[in-house]
């Protein structure tokens, strides 16, 4: 069986993709697939919010928009992508992905945003959680926090790399790469966990750095990754394993946890 894409002119947009399957072979595109990762985007309203929000570094008289080239790569990631020209994927198809910034475009995008430093990735985040929140009122009952409580597992994980990549260096497993801590919304045993933070470590930071689980913790709380109702008070449970279990990462300890409960396991 072949994927194959109708499209239906709407307004407010050029085309809106509608997946078919059959077997005929006619009207084939490839990565067809991302057009429900595109149709998610659309509905939740995360792509304007992040046009919006990077409308500060959008350049006069610029042809494309900078939130839809990040978000490109981001869709160019999620197809198996692991690097900026690998949205050349996405350009080979433009009648699903619509017009997709050139390589040097999405480049000199990036050293922009980069340059920008913090106003970026907190322009960025209050746009995720202004979105994060949106979309967990149209759950209702599977929302997340529809128990009365938020559960945030916060963990390390090894990402391997294959050559010096920046912040490479050697791990506690005897490989080599990064040691990210991420920290992840519960969803319960019906769902899975949804990313709210990713701090970047190189491969040989430690298990149990208490800085940098209180970090992770004030990502994901301070910078306004969870609505603003949870942010505070004994609704949100900060989960960790046993790193997260030294005195220093202690919900009495300073800027641990903004009054939410800890523990460890």
């Amino acid at each position: 069986m072949l994927a194959a894409i109708v499209f239906v002119a709407t307004s407010g947009c050029t085309w809106n993709p509608r997946v078919r399957v059959e077997g005929g072979g006619r009207g084939v595109v490839s990565q067809a697939g991302a057009v429900l990762l595109v149709k998610t985007v659309r509905k939740s309203g995360l792509d304007t919010a992040i046009s919006a929000a990077l409308e500060p570094w959008r350049k006069a008289r610029a042809v494309h928009d900078p939130g839809k080239i990040l978000l490109d790569v981001a869709l160019a990631v999620a197809l198996g992508g692991d690097c900026l020209a690998d949205a050349g994927m996405l350009r080979a198809e433009p009648a699903v992905f619509g017009p997709v910034a050139s390589d040097p475009t999405v480049s000199r995008l990036i050293g922009r945003l980069a340059a920008g430093g913090k106003r970026v990735l907190a322009a960025l985040r209050m746009a995720r959680a202004e979105v994060r929140e949106h979309v967990w009122n149209l759950a209702g009952d599977a929302a997340p926090d529809a128990g009365g409580q938020v559960i945030v597992d916060i963990d390390g994980v090894l990402v391997l790399a294959h050559s010096e990549k920046q912040d490479a260096a050697a791990t506690w497993k005897k490989t080599f790469g990064h040691h990210p801590l991420m920290g992840f919304v519960d969803h319960g045993r019906g769902g899975s966990g949804e990313p709210v933070v990713g701090l970047r470590r190189p491969g040989n930071a430690g298990s149990n750095t208490a800085a940098d689980h209180i970090e992770a913790t004030k990502l994901a709380l301070a910078l306004a990754q969870l609505p603003k109702r949870l942010r505070r008070g004994r609704q949100t449970l900060i989960r960790t394993d046993s790193g997260g279990g030294t005195t220093s990462s202690s919900p009495g300890s300073p800027g641990v946890g903004g009054g939410c409960r800890t523990r460890s396991g």
